[in-house]
């Protein structure tokens, strides 16, 4: 295929010597950060025991770390770009363990919040850095695979997670699940001075300050309401009070960032058909998975009557095919035999197919949503290394943080959007079957409120029905975004080589 006028602009320098030794600590770095949500959910009843915490208390221990984090992002990237990257690996590994430390050794539940808080900070910075320096040390040839490979660390996470948590709970008290952080971290801090390079671009102008706040404000404000508004209503006023103010302030933050001379994220980018379609493909892979994940587990639950740990072992094969596939290298085969649109084509199919195949088989066992995950993975393997490295590839090599926390920005709004749209997909099918049961606030609560047991089927069938539909919904919308972002790769990738070949024949000419 012909180069890309991205990597004609910008070339890739020689691959690291010891990258995969590298790639390796980075990974144990970042799924550090992420067994530690999933582990936390676990936990989440000895917390409430042990520490005499509130429903709200216990939702602000798991939403502290997720809004920080989040929020920060982009500007983590910026900051690794700017002041390097190695030191910004090494600060947010030692934030990290720092707050992990204040975690376990936690008191009341004010102090646990707080630390997580915290985390959330070094998350930031090692979700940022760690996929900026990938793209630093692996050169075009090996990248793909390479990024495969940092993103199997986000799915491993989520399928040995709750293992994990169940195991050291079981031996350990709660606090054992956050110190078990901090050996990693230091042997990360180690690894990471002694082996990753430092790179970054500290003379591009000044801080841009009131981007950061702004930007940080404007997501944070978002993620709350699209976090909150399930539980709390999405016309109660907390909810849109802050979706607002996040509207309005990130509105201010790209409006200041044309205006000034070094923005922190360039918005020229997005007149780039390359990187807009890898951001729209990167949101819906995030909207299929966070919001299929959501239902599945009320599927395995309320319609197929397995319990809690029996729900989540059950879910295990989305995670594990995304794993097994990455570690196989299953993209970075296909990407240049394919291509990024039609690869990324391919693995939103698959994604839709498997969604499609949980909606209309999982309903009468296990066997047909198991088909669903599997091939759900395969879509997913497919997919999102190409996409990350559509999104990385069509930015300068000198912003790779500011790619990384604009990837990462868009995996939280996409988790975040696919629980809140197909969870209201849901909610309106199964209120329009069975309007008795809308005030309810949970299917249990609904079939405790029946009347008789015809009643209760009722309610039963309706809620599966209102599954089916959402689970269909979330397919359609997944399938018809990722064509569409394959469309507007291959649009954006025909338009660089037209003018690779208009420079090729000027040269010529002159010469």
């Amino acid at each position: 295929m012909t180069a890309t006028a991205a990597e004609q602009n910008h070339v890739s320098p020689p691959s690291h010597p010891q990258r995969w030794l590298i790639l390796g600590v980075i990974c144990l770095a970042q799924l550090t950060v992420l067994l530690d949500n999933t582990v936390l959910n676990v936990a989440i009843p000895s917390l409430t025991r042990e520490l005499d915490a509130s429903t709200a208390e216990v939702q602000w221990m798991i939403t502290a770390y997720s809004l920080v984090q989040s929020g920060l992002l982009l500007t983590a990237g910026s900051s690794a770009d700017r002041y390097g990257r190695k030191k910004m690996l090494i600060a947010g590994l030692a934030v990290f363990g720092i707050g992990s430390l204040a975690a376990g050794l936690a008191q009341s539940s004010a102090q646990l919040i707080a630390a997580r808080a915290g985390m959330g900070i070094g998350g930031a910075l090692l979700l940022t850095t760690t996929l900026a320096v990938v793209v630093q040390i692996f050169d075009e040839t090996e990248r793909v695979r390479a990024i495969g490979i940092w993103a199997t660390v986000g799915s491993l996470g989520v399928a040995v997670g709750p293992l994990i948590g169940g195991v050291m709970l079981d031996h350990f008290w709660w606090g054992a699940i956050f110190l078990i952080n901090i050996p990693v971290a230091v042997l990360g801090l180690i690894a990471v001075a002694w082996l990753v390079p430092e790179s970054g671009n500290a003379g591009d102008g000044r801080p841009d300050l009131l981007g950061a706040l702004l930007s940080t404000i404007g997501m944070a404000s978002l993620v709350y309401a699209i976090i909150s508004g399930p539980e709390r209503g999405w016309t109660s006023g907390q909810v849109l009070l802050t979706a607002v103010v996040g509207v309005i302030v990130l509105a201010g933050f790209v409006l200041w960032e044309l205006r000034i001379p070094y923005p922190m994220l360039d918005m020229h980018f997005f007149r780039n058909q390359k990187f807009v379609g890898a951001v729209g493909g990167s949101i819906l892979v995030a909207f299929g998975m966070g919001g299929s994940l959501f239902l599945l587990t009320q599927q395995l639950q309320f319609v197929l009557g397995y319990g809690p740990l029996e729900a989540g072992l059950r879910t295990a094969p989305l995670a594990l095919s995304v794993v097994v596939l990455n570690l196989f290298g299953l993209g970075a085969r296909l990407v240049p035999k394919l291509g990024t649109p039609l690869t990324i084509a391919a693995g939103m199919t698959m994604l839709a197919a498997g969604l499609a195949a949980v909606a209309l088989l999982g309903g009468d066992g296990y066997g047909g949503m198991l088909l669903g995950l599997v091939v759900m993975g395969a879509g997913i393997a497919l997919a999102t290394p190409a996409m990350a490295n559509a999104i990385m590839s069509a930015i300068p090599p000198e912003k790779a943080g500011v790619g990384a926390g604009v990837n990462g920005t868009l995996a939280e709004f996409g988790n975040g959007l696919g629980v809140a749209v197909l969870g209201a997909v849901l909610n309106a099918r199964f209120a329009s079957l069975v309007p008795a049961a809308v005030g309810a606030a949970s299917l249990p609560v609904a079939l405790a409120a029946a009347a008789d047991d015809g009643e209760r089927a009722r309610i039963s069938d309706a809620f599966a029905s209102g599954l089916e539909t959402s689970q269909l919904a979330g397919a359609v919308a997944v399938l018809a975004g990722g064509l569409l972002a394959a469309a507007l790769l291959r649009r954006a990738e025909r338009a660089e080589s037209l003018r690779a070949e208009s420079v090729e024949a000027g040269a010529e000419a002159a010469a």
